[in-house]
């Protein structure tokens, strides 16, 4: 089987991989540094070759700002 590459806006390749009917995951191609993460599927399409460069570049922006790790907030106790 197949899976789609996908070159996102800063030149990075990547391998979109439909692991289930609801979460795709990007695995970067060799030679990248990233790290490979998840995505749900949008609710309109299942399948990524169906998509475009431009709407699969858009989930991997929202699927990162969900997977950034925030900033515990301070403790009221400490100085």
């Amino acid at each position: 089987m197949g899976y789609r590459r996908f070159i996102d806006r800063d030149g990075r390749a990547w391998e979109v991989r439909d692991i289930s009917t609801s979460e795709w995951e990007l695995v970067p191609e060799s030679g990248d540094t990233e790290d490979r993460f998840r995505l749900p599927t949008p609710n309109y399409e299942r399948d990524p070759f169906e998509l475009s460069n431009e709407e699969v570049q858009r989930l991997v922006d929202k699927g990162r700002q969900q997977t950034r790790r925030k900033e515990p907030p301070k403790s009221p106790f400490m100085d």
